[in-house]
Formats: structure tokens, C-alpha cells, sequence
């Protein structure tokens, strides 16, 4: 197992700059996502890490062993690094076994090395196949064995499940996971899906505008991002007003436990992230005179979008509260229609932003 490491990475096309100084650190063994939008240079990451581009500024390593620092470079072959592009690359006139089996001596090939490898990845009874007789999945499994198949010290993988359709997405990629997990392959996921990201990786770095913005693990992003931006990013957020003092966060909903306190012992003003699996809903109880028998904000659903599993819920606080649309997840038996006046509370603790 081997660490893979990169240091105030600079590369660009022409006059535009694409990598502006990237740092990543990726431990022996595990699987870092590079999450980012389509366009900010994630790719463009992976081909200087495999050696298909050469860096301006900055430097790659493997294992302590230097690839690319401006002075130093290892071409592709010799860097003991596989790459899986997005749509696999398999040669169409080849067999499974012959695509596996491409990067091996003659001698590897003979042997059993390539059976094992398609045992490995689940697909030995297909060996004879072209690739145009496989599935999408089959497709991947195939190019991920080619990949193994020189015994790589990391793996690039470049949004290798894109293609599938929902469900084998969801399939495949556990599969890949464990398989990856289970021969302790240093690799490097990118991927624009942020329900990918957070399932799959030991560690999330996120990529924007050429800089990686935040490196952690995924539960750490998703409960204290570095900002707005990167917290609408990860998934659905309320972003409430708040005044914060002796570690809470005073709210429209009420007292809020804080898992970082911005006014060090005094009085601020600011915003906290709630996110909407940290709301609770419940049907309004109204007391005699109209007003809610329950503690908690009021307000009424606008919106219902209902998943199977789950529901997410788009509820406007009612006056004299007011304020933005609230985003509630509910389980799906409990998913309410339109209309339904509700009162909405919080857990925490929420993170100020």
C-alpha cells in the first residue's frame, strides 16, 4: 500500500488556468473522492497524477518516490499507476480476456494471471466475450480488472459509474468498493455525485475553482462545511438567522445547541445550518384559540416531493415568524399533502456558518 500525495499543483491550457495550487493527501489504502462540479479540473487532476499531462508547478508523489516536481518526471508506464477513464476504453475487436490481459508480458498471460483477475472482479464465465456483448456494468468490472492487473500502487478512478443507469450505479459501485477495500488499493475516486462522495470514500476532498476547498471525512464536510457554498453543495440545507451566545444559537425554532461557537463567550449575530433531517414535523394541535398547542414554529406545506423511502417536505413558516421555506425529511409513510399545517422543531447541534 502506498501514499499518494500532491503539493501546490499548477496546471493550465492556453491562458486558462484549471489547477491553481492544488494539495491532496490520499493514506495508504483507502479511497478519496474528489467531488466537484463537471469543469472544475478534476480529470485534468487525474491525468497529472497518471502522467498523460505534465505539471507546471507543484508535485506529485507515490510511495515517497517522486513522479512529476518540474525537474523529475516519470512517464505514464513507469509510474505503477492504473487509470479507469470514464466510459472504460476497452478495445472493441478484443475479448474480456484480452483486453484484461493487454498491459502483460506474454509469459503473465499464459498463466493464470488473468483468469484470477476476472474471478476476482466477477466475471470469469464471460472471458470470450467482446465488449458489445456485455452490459454496462460487465463493462466496468472489465476495465477495472485491466486495471489491477499490473498490481498498481494507487488507482484513478475517473466518474466510472456515470454511465450506468440508477440502479446498477448503486450496485456496481458497492461492488467496486468492497473489491477495492478488500485488495488495499490506494485510489482516487472523482466524481461529480455527492451521494457517491459521502457513501463510498474514507476521505472527500472537494474541488473548486481549481483549489481543493475542504479535505475531510465525509461526515466531517457534511456537518461542518467550509462555508455556504460547499453546504448547499453536499445536499439540502436551511440557512436560518441566528444570535449566538454561551454555545447556542438563538433561532426562529427555538434554542439550538451549537457544535462550534463563533462569539467565544460573548454576543454575535450570524447564520446556522439546519439540515432537513434535523427537523421535525409534526400535525398541528391548535388550542382553542387557533394558536398551536405544541412547541415549535407553524407553518404550512407547499411542497411534497416523495422518494419511497423518504419525503422531503418545503413548509412556510406562517406569520408572524415568517421567513424562508423550511426543507423537512420525513420518512416516506409520513409524507403529508399540500396544504397541511404543521409545527416544525429542531435538533441539534447546528453548525454556524
Amino acid at each position: 500500500m502506498s501514499r499518494l500525495s500532491v503539493s501546490d499543483l499548477w496546471k493550465g491550457y492556453a491562458s486558462t488556468e484549471v489547477l491553481q495550487g492544488v494539495d491532496l493527501e490520499v493514506h495508504a489504502g483507502s479511497l478519496t473522492a474528489v467531488l466537484g462540479l463537471s469543469g472544475c479540473g478534476k480529470t485534468t487532476l487525474l491525468r497529472v497524477i497518471a502522467g498523460f499531462e505534465r505539471a507546471e508547478r507543484g508535485s506529485v508523489s507515490l510511495a515517497d518516490r517522486t513522479l512529476d516536481d518540474g525537474r523529475t518526471y516519470v512517464p505514464p508506464e513507469k509510474r505503477c499507476v492504473g487509470y479507469v477513464p470514464q466510459e472504460g476504453a476497452l478495445f472493441p475487436h478484443l475479448t474480456v480476456e484480452a483486453n484484461v490481459g493487454f498491459g502483460l508480458s506474454r509469459r503473465e498471460r499464459r498463466g493464470d494471471a488473468v483468469a484470477e483477475l476476472l474471478e476476482m472482479v466477477g466475471i470469469a464465465p464471460l472471458a470470450r466475450r467482446l465488449p458489445h456483448e456485455l452490459s454496462g456494468g460487465e463493462r466496468q468490472r472489465v476495465a477495472l480488472a485491466r486495471a489491477l492487473a499490473r498490481r498498481p500502487h494507487a488507482l484513478l478512478l475517473d466518474e466510472p459509474f456515470s454511465s450506468l443507469d440508477a440502479s446498477l450505479r448503486t450496485r456496481v459501485r458497492e461492488e467496486v468498493h468492497a473489491l477495492l477495500r478488500e485488495q488495499g488499493v490506494t485510489t482516487v475516486l472523482v466524481t461529480h455525485d455527492q451521494e457517491e462522495a459521502l457513501s463510498l470514500a474514507d476521505t472527500v476532498a472537494v474541488l473548486r475553482d481549481g483549489r481543493i476547498i475542504q479535505q475531510g471525512a465525509p461526515a466531517e464536510l457534511y456537518e461542518r462545511p467550509a462555508d455556504q457554498r460547499l453546504a448547499r453543495f453536499l445536499g439540502a440545507v436551511n440557512v436560518i438567522d441566528a444570535e449566538f451566545e454561551d454555545g447556542t444559537a438563538r433561532t426562529t425554532l427555538g434554542a439550538l445547541e451549537l457544535r462550534d461557537d463563533p462569539a467565544s463567550g460573548g454576543a454575535a449575530a450570524g447564520v446556522v445550518m439546519v439540515r432537513p433531517e434535523q427537523l421535525d414535523v409534526r400535525l398541528r394541535e391548535e388550542g382553542a384559540h387557533g394558536e398551536s398547542s405544541a412547541a415549535g414554529l407553524g407553518g404550512r406545506v407547499e411542497r411534497c416531493r416523495y422518494y419511497g423511502h423518504d419525503a422531503l417536505l418545503h413548509i412556510r413558516p406562517e406569520e408572524p415568524s415568517g421567513g424562508e421555506m423550511l426543507l423537512a425529511r420525513v420518512h416516506g409513510e409520513q409524507a403529508l399533502p399540500v396544504g397541511t399545517r404543521v409545527t416544525v422543531a429542531a435538533r441539534g447541534p447546528v453548525t454556524p456558518l
